[in-house]
């Protein structure tokens, strides 16, 4: 009798176990899945862009940028006042042109000025130095701060070799609830998201050698970049 009982004691808490591996199991997937999903939403952010007729300087400079930091969802607090945050993704290019895998960011603990005091739902970073790609590769970086950040051009004729020389680090472009609005940066604090890459690739890999040594690639992020070459074929 004690033998049965000791064998079901021990069947039962060998099923215990295995429930819990499997939960654990369960909350990678999800937090591999949800990392997917960010960047599957960063690619239909950037073909939504490119495909506006009034982003012709946005397809301009991504085509001379050094990286981008997608954010598909930005939320803001306030009217030209308060916080702001999101999760998004950095792509840099080579000097060949070709994109790399993407490295989880986050960015908050500052204050997001938009025109017509409109919520931010998308933004996106185009990167214009190498320093700026490096120092937001290296460090927490505050736009406006550490690097120069401006709002993009839109709907003028400028010119992608224009700007350049303006010397500015970084460039932005939201878009809101379907429309296209100017949104400062300045003062918005990007932060590396070690937890997102280990997620995504499943190890333990930084910035540095996502973007720049390129040590780690995942086949699901072949559609953003994709996304990124298209845009400035445009």
């Amino acid at each position: 009798m004690q033998k049965t009982i000791r064998a079901s004691r021990r069947t039962f808490l060998s099923l215990v176990a295995a429930g819990a591996l499997l939960m654990g199991s369960g909350n990678l997937a999800s937090a591999g899945e949800a990392q997917d999903q960010m960047v599957e939403k960063a690619k239909f952010t950037v073909m939504d862009m490119t495909k506006r007729s009034e982003m012709g300087e946005f397809r301009k400079l991504l085509a001379v940028a050094k990286g981008v930091i997608v954010f598909p969802q930005v939320l803001k607090a306030g009217f030209f006042l308060g916080g702001a945050g999101g999760g998004g993704v950095l792509l840099g290019k080579d000097e060949a042109g070709n994109w790399s895998s993407p490295a989880f960011y986050k960015m908050g603990q500052g204050s997001i000025g938009l025109q017509f005091g409109a919520q931010v739902n998308e933004l996106v970073l185009v990167i214009m130095t190498d320093k700026a790609l490096q120092a937001i590769i290296n460090n927490q970086v505050k736009l406006g701060g550490d690097l120069s950040a401006a709002v993009g051009p839109v709907g003028t004729t400028l010119g992608a070799s224009t700007t350049t020389n303006l010397k500015v680090d970084v460039f932005s472009f939201a878009i809101s609830k379907g429309l296209f609005i100017g949104a400062s940066v300045e003062g918005s604090i990007l932060t590396s998201n070690a937890e997102g890459n280990q997620s995504y690739y499943g190890q333990s890999v930084t910035s540095q050698q996502i973007v720049i040594d390129r040590m780690v690639s995942n086949p699901q992020a072949d559609g953003l970049r994709s996304a990124l070459v298209a845009a400035e074929a445009e």
